[in-house]
């Protein structure tokens, strides 16, 4: 177990759905969690796009808003209804809280004895995340084993995921974009959250995974779900599933990745990509980074900072005075063969949880399912 997920698992005895909350409910536990220390974050509407940022009342929430997604595409539109949550996912996810883009990692200030350095004395928020869909259950799994599981715990991580609750949300819709029932990560959520709402005509229905969510639901309880409730709730989340039409073929795609690194189809999608990094900055799995000593003008004063990277960057690569990967064709390579490949070898599962961001933020249009079915042999080369 880690940090951050050793109570989070299903409780005994609380019957997912037997519970319904009002609107008025989830603002006493957005108060409530706010008076408790915790910085509520949760989705929004932004520069026309659906996003993640704090908040404080219901009323925050995109009421009414749905989001129309297809390779290289993201629009919003409205709703025939109210719905808090009748969208799938926008192009934030919650890993900026976590692993953040730009982190102070240590300082070094010059004195009278040479040079001191120390650590970066920054306070460690609590979160709350109000939305947490099943992919991004899955995600954070992924980023645990990532930062917390290997040889190297990152400390920064480790004490902002030990904070965090986790409030998820059951999808009731899907996006053309959608391929979670590939990676088996949705869109149901299973495990991993304190809370998990479904949102019906007649509320929310409440489904508790920790003693923290447990506790919650005593200090509000709402009301007992009738059984058309239930079976409400029930039917919204089949339905998400039964739009999902995307599929990603995964039997033996290690083995098919790596056993085809000359296929010419990597030099059609060089053609293609711009290598813009988009698909790894709203992935919700991508780590990679880089660190840079930074002075001040005065050179008595050194930050080292930790920034997020890409492996389509042309200097990550970089080592002993070349660059391993000259070419979009490489980089576009490596991307996809670690993300459903090499990932498997390093942390025991795929690095794709089938969000479909990286499909709707690639501008483009670059599909990778449909670059693996062509591995396959199943498309034009």
């Amino acid at each position: 177990m880690t940090p951050g997920n050793a109570d989070r698992q299903p409780q005994a005895g609380i019957r997912a759905d037997a519970v319904v909350w009002s609107r008025g409910d989830l603002q006493q536990l957005m108060t409530g969690l706010a008076s408790k220390g915790y910085e509520v974050i949760g989705p929004q509407v932004d520069q026309e796009a659906i996003v993640y940022g704090p908040i404080r009342k219901v009323e925050d929430l995109p009421a009414g808003w749905t989001d129309r997604q297809e390779p290289g595409l993201y629009r919003l539109e409205r709703r025939a209804d109210d719905q808090l949550f009748g969208y799938v996912v926008g192009p934030h996810s919650w890993k900026k809280y976590l692993f953040p883009p730009l982190t102070t990692l240590s300082i070094a200030e010059r004195n009278a004895s040479g040079w001191a350095m120390s650590p970066a004395d920054q306070p460690v928020p609590q979160y709350a995340f109000l939305g947490v869909r099943a992919c991004e259950l899955a995600a954070l799994r992924i980023q645990d084993r990532v930062f917390l599981e290997g040889p190297y715990v990152d400390p920064v991580y480790a004490e902002r995921r030990a904070l965090a609750m986790i409030i998820a949300v059951n999808c009731t819709q899907a996006a053309a974009t959608c391929f979670c029932t590939s990676m088996e990560t949705g869109p149901e959520c299973q495990t991993g959250y304190d809370l998990a709402l479904t949102e019906t005509d007649a509320g929310f229905t409440v489904a508790v995974g920790s003693e923290r969510g447990a506790e919650w639901l005593r200090q509000i309880p709402g009301r007992t779900t009738t059984e058309p409730e239930r079976e409400g709730a029930r039917q919204a989340r089949k339905r998400a599933e039964d739009q999902i039409q995307r599929r990603l073929d995964t039997e033996g795609l290690r083995d098919l990745l790596l056993g085809n690194l000359e296929h010419p189809r990597w030099s059609d999608v060089a053609q293609r990509c711009l290598s813009c990094t988009n698909c790894t900055q709203v992935c919700p799995t991508c780590f990679c980074s880089s660190v840079a000593e930074v002075a001040e003008l005065t050179g008595d004063r050194v930050t080292r900072e930790r920034r997020w990277d890409s492996c389509f960057n042309l200097d990550f690569s970089y080592m002993n005075g070349g660059l391993v990967r000259p070419d979009i064709r490489s980089r576009y390579r490596q991307w996809l063969t670690h993300k459903l490949g090499s990932w498997h070898d390093q942390f025991g599962s795929s690095g794709c949880v089938g969000c479909g961001r990286c499909i709707t933020w690639c501008p483009v249009g670059i599909d990778l399912v449909e670059e693996v079915r062509a591995l396959r042999g199943e498309v034009p080369a």
